[in-house]
Parts: structure tokens; sequence; C-alpha cells
């Protein structure tokens, strides 16, 4: 089921750092929208307004319905980019890519994972490393989600791109070969486990308090 949703925009006319940042001062996030032969326009767009329309959707594969003020009707777009701020949760700039009904897009979908793996009633744990795939198809045919059954996973058992089944329409464009999910022994999710995690000097996990403290010391 295709998902959408509306927001509104202003066309804007100044361009550069300084406008931007008079802009977000204002409580507005600089846009721009472009498409396929389109020519593309700068927007602004109410920062709350966005803010609480991308918490409550998915924002890589929902159709927005943008009303620019002093045109003629709704324009369909997807969101191409979201540029945030490095350490305030803020968003500075985002890419709008306008639809047409009948050209197909490019955009990634989020895998669901459904029922739960027969490896893991067995004491196996699940890792799933590929959480999104790319697509391709018309704007009313974006799924919403991937669904894929894992119930018949074994301990050893991967689930690659290759086994998804996708509606009619939609065509995968991510590598066949990639692994979805695997349903690992205990042992090895163990041993996975302390490979990733950081050692001190005698092979020790550090605590997170000396590992600041060293920092400190260093003068870095």
């Amino acid at each position: 089921m295709v998902t959408t949703a509306t927001l509104n925009a202003t066309l804007r006319h100044e361009h550069g750092k300084g406008p931007a940042r008079r802009l977000r001062r204002q409580g507005k996030i600089p846009a721009v929208i472009y498409g396929h032969g389109e020519t593309t326009r700068s927007l602004a767009v109410d920062a709350q307004e966005v803010a609480r329309l991308f918490s409550r959707i998915q924002v890589e594969n929902t159709i927005i319905s943008l009303n620019i003020e002093g045109e003629r009707g709704p324009v369909r777009a997807l969101v191409r980019e979201v540029q945030r701020h490095p350490y305030r949760p803020e968003i500075l700039h985002v890419d709008f890519y306008q639809i047409h009904a009948g050209e197909r897009v490019h955009l990634e979908v989020p895998v669901r994972l459904v029922g739960t793996a027969a490896g893991v009633r067995a004491g196996g744990i699940l890792q799933q490393t590929l959480h999104d795939i790319a697509v391709r198809c018309l704007p009313d045919q974006i799924p919403e989600a991937i669904e894929a059954d894992i119930s018949a996973l074994e301990i050893g058992d991967s689930l690659h791109v290759s086994d998804l089944r996708v509606p009619e329409g939609v065509e995968i464009e991510t590598e066949g070969e990639r692994v979805v999910c695997t349903v690992l022994a205990p042992t090895v999710a163990a041993l996975e486990t302390e490979a990733e995690a950081p050692a001190g000097p005698g092979g020790e996990v550090e605590p997170e308090l000396i590992r600041k403290r060293a920092a400190e010391g260093s003068g870095e």
C-alpha cells in the first residue's frame, strides 16, 4: 500500500549560507525540488511541520504531496536527502524529487522480518545485517515494506536478497547475494560480540569512564 503525506512549502529567491541561516532563525528549513525534465526550484518549509511529519512516516518511501504557495495544485515528490545538524536534533536542508504517475522511481524500502525463526526457538540468535533494499517501481506501486517470513530458518541458515518476494511491478536492484539475516549458534554470536568489543592494554574491555579519563590525560 502506497503511503502519502502532505506538506506546505513556499518558493524562496535568496540563496547562499547567509539567507539559509536567516531562514532557519525564522523557523524554516531551506529545501529544493527537482526531477527528470523539471526545473530545480528552491523552497522553504516549516521546521516544526517537517519534524512532526518525519517523526510519523517512513521518510524514504512516502510520497509527499507538496502544496507550494502560488502554484496551481500539489506536486508529488519523494524525499531524496535530509541534511541534519551533527549534534543537535535539527534538520538543515531537504531535497525533494518530483515524481510523475507513469515514471518509474528508484528508492529504498525497509525489510520487515515476520515470524520467529525455528533456529531462534532452538536457542540460536537472529542477526539482521540488511535493513533496507533498493527497488524500482511506479510511484503508485511503492511498497511500505518488503516482508520476509523467517519461520523456517534453522541455526546456520541465512536469508538472501534473492529469497525475497516483492509485489508485482516492483523490481529489486540490490544484489541478490546480499545477506538479509542469519540465525547464529549462541557460541558464534558470543564470539562475534567479543570480537567487536574494544579492548584495553591487557586484552580486557576498558570501562567507559577509564577510557574518557585516558583521553583527557593525553591532551586530545
